[in-house]
């Protein structure tokens, strides 16, 4: 069996999709920041009793969701749209 190479094997490509992933991840730290801060207004508009604590797990918890989510979803981008999905061998192909 032979493994077919990846685009993730030549060091210059692999710079160049790290790197845009790395920009992807900045800019949706941003956009989670925005979330974070969108959330913990609404929860100062509807429960304006709420403790401290309520305010810091909240902006946690949407901060880091929507991180985690644009993290594995960009590595799922990032597998597809460099070609490593296709170095794959896949054993059930003639299933079908």
């Amino acid at each position: 069996m032979k493994i077919k190479p990846s685009a993730l094997d030549d060091p210059a490509y692999a710079n160049f999709a790290w790197g845009r992933y790395k920009r992807l991840l900045t800019w949706m730290a941003f956009a989670s920041f925005l979330a974070m801060v969108a959330g913990l207004i609404w929860i100062r508009v509807m429960v304006p009793d709420a403790s401290v604590h309520m305010y810091i797990a909240t902006g946690l918890g949407i901060f880091f969701s929507v991180l985690l989510s644009a993290a594995l979803m960009g590595l799922v981008f990032l597998s597809n749209g460099s070609g490593h999905d296709d170095a794959i061998d896949d054993p059930f192909k003639d299933d079908e």
